[in-house]
């Protein structure tokens, strides 16, 4: 009865020719793009249709201007009932830390027909660009994707079993949350591992800042521009040999602030 449909696609980390040749394609032809705060304008700007409307149903911190889950399902539902090709697009992939699960229940429920396209995850392009490998022979033989919110209570034995592990740990989302995050690990006697704190990974403002656990400690009151992406353990060291591009001299975002005003391309604001 209401032959719409939602693409749900991811944009990669930032650097907008990282977004895949599908996720591309549905761009040239949607209807309404509902779009994170974390997606390049370059690829709203250069990619999507020209008659499209583009809505921003980004998420920042505790701003107020932040749009709720249940508005960004709300939409979905309700533009795919008008006959639209909707696109979805999240910063970096679908599938790890982006909620997705919340959209995909609403769009079954009311029995939407959608596609899920995979983007580049933050962790692949913070790697990449920095010249970490998440594993490597002798380093790390495995990786696990983390995230970390000061609300949480974690036992000592969880605390304690990844401070012994030898995979790399890989901090999504926890900027403002990495000191606590380290101050846990460092009461757990950990050895031979650094830490890799990635502002912006991918974008002209990234910057790469490497620490031991007892430089970050006497650092822990520093602030961090969103995103920041943290990777902790052996494969860190190998940031001095193969890291192949320069920090970024400037203190600039590079993704849109929902605290700013409108922008010139086509869009509406909730």
């Amino acid at each position: 009865m209401y032959p719409g449909k939602v693409i749900i696609a991811g944009a990669g980390p930032g650097d907008p020719e990282l977004l895949t040749l599908r996720a591309f394609h549905y761009l040239k032809i949607a209807d309404v793009v509902l779009a994170d705060r974390l997606v390049s304008e370059e690829i709203l700007n250069l990619y999507v249709n020209p008659k499209a409307e583009i809505i921003f149903v980004g998420k920042q911190g505790y701003s107020k201007k932040s749009v709720s889950q249940e508005e960004t399902n709300r939409l979905l539902v309700a533009y795919s009932f008008q006959n639209k090709l909707v696109v979805r697009l999240k910063g970096g992939d679908v599938a790890i830390y982006s909620n997705v699960l919340d959209e995909l229940k609403t769009l079954n429920e009311y029995h939407v027909s959608y596609e899920i396209i995979p983007g580049i995850t933050a962790a692949s392009g913070a790697s990449a660009y920095s010249g970490i490998p998440l594993t490597a022979r002798g380093y790390a033989d495995a990786v696990r994707y983390l995230t970390y919110h000061k609300k949480e209570k974690k036992t000592a034995a969880y605390w304690q079993e990844l401070a012994d592990t030898n995979d790399t740990l890989v901090l999504y989302m926890s900027g403002n949350n990495i000191g606590e995050f380290i101050k846990h690990l460092g009461e757990h006697q950990v050895t031979g591992k650094s830490i890799a704190v990635i502002e912006q990974a991918t974008t002209p403002y990234q910057k790469i800042a490497i620490y031991t656990f007892n430089d970050f400690t006497a650092k822990s009151d520093k602030t961090y521009t969103s995103p920041t992406l943290i990777i902790i353990g052996k494969v860190v060291d190998l940031y001095a040999r193969f890291a192949w591009q320069p920090n970024s001299e400037q203190n600039t975002s590079y993704f849109r602030d929902l605290n700013t005003k409108k922008h010139s391309y086509n869009e509406t604001l909730l």
